[in-house]
């Protein structure tokens, strides 16, 4: 069983600020997240788009903003355990014991839940059921990855088009798919994809895949039309997430609706255990992101009173180190 002063449940930016701070407190942090990628939910579903809501930045890109956090957090060495789901969670000995899928226990000083909506899992493209091959992803980490490629995105949301205007001029070709004629994307995002050279069919769905070891060609039908055979290279399944607190809703933590409900310090009602971001509830509660940084220094700060009741709850001004 191993060891960490601290452990946070979501990679989102609430969950990378918290493991800033901890480790700024001189607390050792594990990440855990379901996904493969730290951002939560902005990687996963928007890391293109501009976020005007984060104090001292007047826009920034999701993806930067994650990428920031994570460069911050850096010093302090937290260790990522990505693409990893927290299982089950016990106390021996009045402090918490993650187990993690896989059967690996991790006993920890204090947990912080900063899981957003919970956990999420990327809604499946049908055909690619029976594809054997590669070349399929639900999200695109590093763009440039695909420079040179004939790209299929399919869905119709923000994060589809997101994707389709920033591999527009890095891909040999990007086309668009979408099962219906009206798109739930940006008006503004969808205005200028359709006026980039990004090839956008409606009423449509990916009917079949080529390929071996990887996606060669897909076949696409037009409702009520013939089907036509594009060449593929990597197809995009844009197709949203779906949100669920799976192994969390049988923790016995207090729950309103799908929200953890926390006391002032950040507290849950099992002990050592605490929550800030998204997924939390108290009167007033505002979902932002920067709220979500706010809650995380403070359920870090009482975490690390928890864990050691000779520590100051506030530790001092990040300015009056070093």
């Amino acid at each position: 069983m191993r060891e960490v002063d601290v452990a946070v449940i979501g990679a989102g930016p609430t969950g990378l600020f918290a493991a800033y701070y901890a480790g700024f407190r001189g607390l050792s942090v594990a990440v855990v997240d379901a996904l493969p990628e730290p951002g939560g939910q902005i990687t996963a579903m928007y890391p293109e788009k501009l976020i005007l809501d984060v104090a001292g930045f007047p826009a920034v890109k999701g993806r930067d903003l994650v990428a920031n956090l994570v460069a911050q957090a850096a010093p302090f060495h937290p260790e990522y355990l990505l693409g990893c789901r927290a299982e089950k969670l016990s106390h021996v000995d009045g402090r918490p014991v993650l187990g993690l899928a896989g059967g690996e226990q991790l006993r920890c000083g204090a947990v912080v839940v900063t899981g957003g909506l919970g956990s999420f899992s990327p809604r499946p493209l049908p055909v690619a059921e029976s594809f054997v091959g590669g070349g399929i992803v639900y999200f695109v980490p590093e763009p440039a990855v695909l420079a040179g490629r004939d790209v299929l995105i399919v869905g119709g949301g923000d994060s589809a088009f997101d994707w389709a205007a920033t591999l527009q001029p890095l891909a040999r070709s990007v086309t668009l798919v979408h099962r219906r004629e009206r798109f739930r994307a940006h008006a503004a995002t969808v205005s200028r994809v359709l006026a980039s050279p990004v090839r956008v069919i409606v009423n449509a769905e990916v009917t079949k895949l080529y390929g071996d070891d990887t996606v060669t060609a897909a076949e696409i039908t037009v409702r009520g039309g013939a089907a036509e055979t594009l060449p593929v290279d990597t197809v995009v399944a844009a197709l949203g997430f779906t949100a669920d607190l799976g192994p969390l809703a049988e923790w016995g933590l207090r729950l309103d609706r799908r929200h953890i409900v926390v006391d002032s310090a950040m507290a849950t009602n099992l002990p050592r255990v605490f929550a800030a971001g998204d997924i939390t509830e108290y009167p007033g509660k505002v979902r932002l992101i920067a709220t979500g940084f706010g809650e995380a220094a403070t359920a870090v700060n009482n975490a690390a009173v928890a864990i050691d009741p000779t520590a100051h709850l506030f530790p001092g001004h990040s300015s009056d180190a070093g």
